[in-house]
């Protein structure tokens, strides 16, 4: 197996995710193309993080991107912003759980998240008590920020 080398850059503080990645993609010689054939994401992720759009990726999305930077992933979170969890109050979350009760049938309907902006992944999980009374929990995560709605 191939080992892989890592590009040692002297540290450079950057400002954004953005500008990290574009900045690394560059001193590579690489086109976003080519970037996203080495780490095996579609072409639009990276234009997403390049333009600013995601400021927060999936575990996997950063280490594939790592790769194809030839860097830590360490070195990639460093510039990702993170989400103020802060902004989802109790309130927000129960408004988010009643609208995905209120349109459990309804296949055309969406939610963004309250973090990011992305659209939420929702369903309803059907449970049963004891006593065989059917219990409806609403379930919400994003794709692209940690948030997850709580019970």
């Amino acid at each position: 197996m191939q080992e892989r080398k890592q590009v040692k850059q002297p540290y450079k503080k950057y400002s954004s995710l953005a500008q990290f990645v574009s900045a690394t993609r560059e001193a590579l010689g690489l086109t976003r193309d080519e970037l996203a054939d080495k780490s095996s994401l579609d072409i639009k992720e990276i234009q997403n993080i390049e333009e600013g759009f995601d400021m927060f990726l999936s575990t996997t999305t950063r280490q594939k991107l790592a790769k194809g930077l030839k860097v830590e992933n360490k070195e990639i979170k460093r510039y990702e912003k993170t989400p103020d969890f802060n902004l989802a109050n109790q309130s927000t979350m129960e408004d988010i759980k009643e609208r995905i009760l209120n349109n459990m049938h309804n296949p055309n309907f969406t939610i963004n998240c309250p973090l990011c902006g992305q659209k939420l992944i929702t369903r309803v999980a059907k449970l049963y008590d004891l006593e065989d009374n059917l219990i409806l929990r609403p379930k919400a995560r994003c794709s692209k920020c940690p948030f997850q709605l709580t019970d």
